[in-house]
């Protein structure tokens, strides 16, 4: 831009042109820089924000590049620069006309309340319609005072609808959003108060020069108040959810167990891998006496805060159990009526066993979840012990049993949710119970500690999670082993 200027300036010696259209000339061009600079600035602005893009920056970004180069279309010290006909020109200024009022429109529908935003779609189509018609018809040679009139006339249509939107808009209480109406439509009332004055120009009804750019500059300065507006609001909004999730994620934190109880004969790994900030998938302990155990695992359905509030709601619930922890088909019936009616579109699976040390059985029942997996030392065998009920939080009267089987030395039992089992790579392949059994009798050496560290490591090579590849569930494992 500063090349155009330099280069206009040394037009001057070249072309009669008189002293007051010359220095009309600069100014368009000292415009036209400003709003390219407007246009780059917002551009790299929404190419930044990776998070949250605003649209509305891409449409004010389309609006002032078109204006800027309608304005140096027009400009006669501009055009011995590129060395095109006159019909060149005439074209570009005929096709920027046909399309500039689209950007401006779509920026509007950004602004506006959902109530509205149908209407401004329609006034979007008519503009296009105009658009490809006006173009079309420049092409094959249409009369340009015609194509100028039909302009006049969408462009002055276009005023009165805006008008008549913010009017409807503005009616209620004086919300941000209202205010961004009012300041668009404000500076669009402005500079369609120059377009009206070029049009009477172009109609011969008034007589003057044309500085139509002096509103427009009028009406970019609104957009980008309203642009740079939104995106305050936004950060701040974004800051303030950031600081939410950070206290959600340090609740959750304090709701699952620090450390794991140690018990003489038995040796406990947990570890938990959540997808997101906040996760759904729960665990915790509820120690008897030294001789006696109850662990619960639990999945709940979705991510995110809702999952995590239902876990703490789970939690509470659990807390109570302590007087039959030994039951495990009462603990998961306390736990479903603790629930129930309590949230519409969620509902948890869950597993719950009971470790009695002192006469070296296992009880186990199960809520719509994955089956407990028990892997021999000695004998190398991986069996599944699956005793479901219906999830926790749908059904009142859901019945729940539980199984009971002697536990021997040398024996892993492994509890987890299901994202260790649906964990998937790039060709959609689970992991699956098979390669869970596998690895269990590949690293029946390992200690319960070194075994849940390596199986998760596995998991996460399978599924690409080294390489980047996102995390698609939350991962709990509970990993027992009976010495």
């Amino acid at each position: 831009m500063v090349y155009l200027l330099y280069a206009a300036q040394s037009q001057l010696t070249h072309f009669s042109l008189p002293h007051s259209q010359f220095l009309l000339d600069l100014a368009n061009i000292a415009v036209a820089s400003a709003l390219l600079t407007f246009s780059f600035a917002a551009i790299a602005l929404f190419l930044f924000r990776r998070r949250a893009r605003e649209l509305m920056l891409l449409y004010f970004a389309l609006s002032c590049f078109l204006y800027a180069a309608r304005m140096l279309a027009n400009c006669s010290l501009v055009h011995p620069l590129f060395h095109q006909p006159d019909t060149f020109w005439v074209y570009v200024n005929w096709f920027i006309t046909c399309t500039i009022l689209v950007p401006f429109t779509l920026f509007f529908h950004q602004v506006v309340g959902e109530n509205l935003k149908k209407y401004v779609r329609w006034m979007v189509y008519a503009q296009s319609v105009f658009a490809i018609l006006g173009i079309v018809g420049a092409a094959f040679g249409k009369h340009q005072s015609l194509l100028g009139f039909a302009n006049n006339f969408v462009v002055l249509a276009t005023t009165v609808t805006g008008t008549l939107l913010f009017l409807a808009g503005s009616r209620g209480s004086a919300s941000r959003a209202n205010r961004e109406v009012r300041v668009f439509v404000g500076g669009f009332l402005v500079w369609g108060l120059f377009v009206v004055h070029a049009n009477f120009l172009g109609l011969k009804i008034l007589h003057g020069r044309n500085v139509e750019f002096v509103g427009f500059f009028v009406f970019v300065c609104c957009l980008a108040y309203i642009s740079l507006n939104r995106i305050f609001a936004n950060e701040q909004r974004l800051l303030a959810i950031n600081k939410e999730l950070e206290i959600a994620r340090n609740i959750q934190a304090s709701i699952l167990p620090r450390n794991v109880p140690t018990f003489a004969g038995l040796e406990i790994a947990a570890r938990y891998a959540p997808m997101s900030a906040v996760a759904g998938d729960f665990y915790d302990f509820l120690p008897v006496d030294e001789k006696h155990l109850g662990i619960l695992v639990a999945d709940v359905t979705g991510h995110g805060v809702p999952a995590a509030l239902i876990a703490a709601m789970l939690k509470v619930a659990f807390a109570g159990q302590i007087a039959h922890t030994h039951d495990p088909a009462r603990v998961l019936t306390s736990l479903n009526q603790a629930l129930c009616g309590k949230f519409e579109e969620h509902f948890v699976t869950a597993a719950y066993l009971f470790v009695d040390l002192q006469k070296g059985i296992l009880r186990y029942a199960a809520a719509g979840h994955p089956p407990l997996l028990l892997a021999s030392k000695e004998t190398g065998s991986v069996v599944e012990l699956q005793e479901n009920g219906l999830m926790l939080g749908l059904f009142p009267e859901a019945a729940y049993s539980f199984v009971e089987l002697p536990i021997a030395s040398g024996t892993r039992s492994l509890l987890y949710t299901d994202g260790l089992i649906e964990s998937s790579n790039a060709q959609r392949e689970e992991f699956g119970k098979s390669r869970c059994k596998q690895f269990l009798q590949d690293h029946a050496h390992l200690p319960a500690a070194g075994f849940a560290d390596r199986l998760l490591d596995s998991i996460a090579t399978f599924s690409g999670h080294t390489s980047g590849r996102t995390q698609e569930d939350d991962i709990t494992i509970l990993v027992l082993d009976f010495q």
